[in-house]
């Protein structure tokens, strides 16, 4: 199966023109084969907390009609976004849509990164969904420095862990290289980060959306300032 791992700048707390641009990278990389695309923590809206608490309207729901575009393009999607709970507060979520545009499951992050705590309920549960025969585990940024979360994907069968992340420049960019081959050297997963670049809220997002083997080896990365996907081939179930 050929996975794409994407990154981009967003358009601060702006969920259709967002859509757009992840529609095109989506596409492009279905037309190079990928049959799953990851993107980014927060895509939908860039890394906007103060807009996001301040403006419900920027929250979505799993059937929301801004959303339309990304489903049904005949890959699957991984997208991230604030996610209403029918409470005062979202959970930072991603929703897994298949290639025929049905929802295969919803993740909301476990482990929310300081300012975020004000803005979001944590989630409580953990992310699985199938795809070709095959298992994949969700997490969210932070959720990757928790050894236990990771490595219950591995004990759950998963093959291929999926991290929607934003690491900045600065610090970020060694966070960046050092959690996700050590995941999958601990665990055995493929790895596979999606990240900002560029502009993130207060951040500036250093890029390298890559994919890991197991035991750490780097399959694929892109660069730390354009707007733009890799593709790996991850070998999955049933197939050669």
């Amino acid at each position: 199966m050929k996975i794409a791992a994407a990154q981009l700048s967003c358009v601060p707390a702006d969920v259709p023109a967002n859509v757009r641009r992840l529609v095109s990278l989506a596409t492009a990389a279905r037309d190079e084969g990928a049959e799953l695309v990851v993107f980014p923590e927060l895509a939908l809206t860039g890394y906007e907390l103060g807009a996001l608490a301040a403006d419900p309207a920027l929250w979505v729901t799993p059937d929301d009609p801004r959303l339309d575009p990304l489903r049904g393009l005949g890959t699957a999607v991984v997208v991230n976004g604030a996610l209403r709970t029918g409470g005062s507060r979202p959970v930072l979520a991603s929703l897994v849509y298949g290639p025929d545009g049905e929802r295969l499951t919803t993740y909301a992050k476990q482990h929310l990164y300081e300012q975020e705590r004000g803005v979001f309920e944590a989630g409580d549960r953990d992310g699985r969904f199938a795809l070709g025969g095959t298992g994949f585990a969700l997490a969210t940024c932070f959720d990757n420095h928790f050894a236990d979360l990771t490595g219950r994907g591995a004990a759950d069968g998963c093959r291929v862990h999926l991290a929607s992340s934003l690491y900045g420049t600065g610090g970020g960019v060694q966070e960046r290289a050092t959690v996700h081959p050590g995941i999958a050297r601990s665990t055995g997963m493929y790895v596979v980060l999606a990240n900002h670049v560029g502009p993130a809220g207060p951040w500036t997002g250093c890029g390298g959306s890559a994919v890991w083997a197991p035991g750490g080896a780097l399959v694929a990365e892109a660069d730390a300032t354009t707007a733009t996907y890799v593709v790996a081939e991850v070998p999955v179930a049933g197939r050669d």
